[in-house]
Parts: structure tokens; C-alpha cells; sequence
């Protein structure tokens, strides 16, 4: 596959073209399986969201394979990868950067770990808003200003963030304007019995990755290919009145469940579902989105956008449940 041309040539994706990075996820994924077991659908989550160029969220208690799940996904993609440990005492520079006066040279820019492919900021949750804050120009805008100065940062640019959920002491909540520019937010469980069972013939944590001799399968530039061939995958007019009609049920004061939802989720919801859905199709191998490719992505898009009342929590009900009410009651075209 010539990339180059293919860049400069462009058009609206074949179904050919289409099954070809169909082939290439899929092989991801496999090759993805030599370390990482029994988290298919967080690896799913994680692809689908690179390929809308987009960011993740992640919940999920320690020793699941977060962070290894990211440094596995940089080897096969040939993207590079760096992390942050959010702590109380993090600055904002320790993670953008900042400028330095040398005697004899003068000013210069020494860049932080946020110029990667694939930043993992673990512990999201663990730093105070102003830190957190930091990431806000990064994840919409793809660059970072440092000083007086802008850079753009490299393409592709993919934030996952770790956040712990069963500590209460020395964490802060994220701020809503943070948490709605995660595309998704992917709630990583335990692994069944029969998958520990071969966590532990493969024993990750006594082995390097190196020793797995992990193959890369993808570059960034066929990343970048298919963040922009995703956007040509069709979407009908039902498929998009459909999307329309979730979003909505979410705001609707005369649903029988409106009362345990505080706040409905945005129209950053509503375009994450389109897009979503689109890479959904993309990574099956088709060049059109069905409907249940949109309930497919609806739980990593809605979980974290859709705020619950008192009377949820009274009645132990998450934001799933809800979401599965929602998809239930909404007539699919």
C-alpha cells in the first residue's frame, strides 16, 4: 500500500479500501491478545476511539492492564508513548513544558511529555483542577502554548486517562468541561476466571514487553489515513434521526426515567455517536453505519455525559442502566 499516494489522492473510501484497514485492526487486535487477555471490548473502545481521533477515559480498579493496554497499542502502531503520574503536587508545566533562560543562549522551550503519540495521564483524578486543566488546549485543539509560543503536538494525538475508582481520600473531581471532551468513557471489570488463568501463564509483570516480540502492524500515517477515510463512511437519514432521538430521551422530562437525570448529555454526544458509530462500521469491514453499530459505541459515549440525580443513586441505578432504558424505549429504523 503505497501511503503517500494514497494521502495525496484521497477521496471517498472504497469498500475495498474499507476491508483493507478492516484487515489491519483486526491483526492489531491479535497481535494486542499475545499480552493483553480477557479486555476485548476496552481494546475495541481504544481503537475505535483512535480512529475518530478522539480521547478515553478510563475507570477501572489498578492491576487490570491499563497502562500496559496503551504501551502494547504504541508497539503495534509504531506511535510513540509517554506517561504522566498525576500527583497533588503536579504543575501544569511539568506536563506541557516551559520556557528556561540560559546564560549565554538565552530563552528556550523544553518541551514535557505531552509531545507524544499516546499520552497516558494515570491517576487523572489525583492532581487539583488547575493541572488537569492542562490538558484541556491539548485534547481540542491538538497543540499547547508554552510561554508565548504555540506548537502543534504530534500527529496522531491520543489522550487515555486512568482514573481510580474505589479511593475517595486525595482525589478531585474533573472538571465537566474536561470530562465532555473524552469521547468515551470505557470502564474497564475483572476478567474471568478462566482469563486469569492465562494472565498467569503469561505472567506480564516478571516480563519485559520486549519479550513478547510484539510485531507493529500500523503507522501513524495509515492512523491519519484512517481518521480521515472514517468521516466517508455513510451514515442515512434514520440512522441520523435515530442518533437524534437518543440524545434526546437522555434531556426528555416526560420519560418515566427522566427523573433520576439531572442533565442530559450535549450535542458533543450527539456528534460522538455519529462519528463513533462510523468507526464502529469501519472497523466490521463496511462503508455504512447500521443501527446497532450506534448502540454499539452508545454506553462509552453517554456514561460519562449524562449526570444522575439523588433519586439514582437512592435507587442504586448507574448511568448503564439508564442508557440501556434509553436504547430499550427508542424505536430502532
Amino acid at each position: 500500500m503505497n501511503m503517500k499516494k494514497k494521502e495525496e489522492t484521497f477521496r471517498k473510501a472504497s469498500p475495498k479500501e474499507i476491508k483493507e484497514f478492516a484487515d489491519k485492526i483486526k491483526e492489531m487486535k491479535a497481535e494486542m491478545s499475545k499480552v493483553i487477555v480477557g479486555q476485548e471490548k476496552p481494546i475495541n473502545s481504544f481503537l475505535r476511539a483512535i480512529i475518530c481521533n478522539g480521547h478515553v477515559l478510563v475507570e477501572g480498579v489498578p492491576g487490570i492492564a491499563k497502562t500496559l493496554m496503551i504501551k502494547v497499542l504504541g508497539i503495534v502502531s509504531g506511535c510513540e508513548v509517554k506517561r504522566v503520574q498525576f500527583t497533588v503536587d503536579l504543575l501544569p508545566t511539568d506536563i506541557v513544558g516551559l520556557t528556561i533562560y540560559r546564560q549565554g543562549k538565552g530563552f528556550e522551550v523544553i518541551k514535557g511529555p505531552i509531545f507524544a503519540n499516546f499520552l497516558i495521564a494515570d491517576e487523572i483524578n489525583r492532581s487539583p483542577p488547575k493541572t488537569q486543566s492542562a490538558l484541556l488546549e491539548a485534547m481540542q485543539e491538538k497543540q499547547v502554548t508554552i510561554g508565548r509560543e504555540t506548537f502543534s503536538l504530534p500527529k496522531p494525538f491520543f489522550v487515555m486517562a486512568t482514573a481510580n475508582p474505589i479511593e475517595q481520600s486525595g482525589v478531585y473531581n474533573l472538571p465537566e468541561a474536561q470530562v465532555d471532551r473524552f469521547l468515551f468513557k470505557v470502564v474497564m471489570d475483572y476478567t474471568t476466571r478462566e482469563d486469569e488463568k492465562e494472565i498467569l501463564k503469561k505472567n506480564t509483570d516478571f516480563f519485559s514487553i520486549n519479550d513478547f516480540k510484539l510485531n507493529k502492524i500500523i503507522s501513524p500515517s495509515e492512523i491519519i489515513l484512517m481518521q480521515k477515510m472514517v468521516k466517508e463512511i455513510y451514515v442515512n437519514e434514520q440512522i441520523r434521526e435515530y442518533i437524534l432521538n437518543i440524545v434526546s430521551a437522555t434531556r426528555d422530562k416526560k420519560k418515566n426515567y427522566s427523573k433520576y437525570i439531572e442533565w442530559g448529555a450535549s450535542p458533543r454526544a450527539t456528534m460522538g455517536l455519529f462519528i463513533a458509530s462510523q468507526a464502529e462500521a469501519l472497523m466490521n469491514g463496511r462503508n455504512f453505519v447500521t443501527p446497532q453499530d450506534v448502540k454499539n459505541v452508545s454506553f462509552d459515549i453517554l456514561r460519562h455525559r449524562i449526570m444522575l440525580g439523588y433519586e439514582a443513586e437512592a435507587d442504586n441505578l448507574s448511568a448503564d442502566d439508564l442508557i440501556k432504558k434509553i436504547l430499550d424505549e427508542t424505536v430502532v429504523p
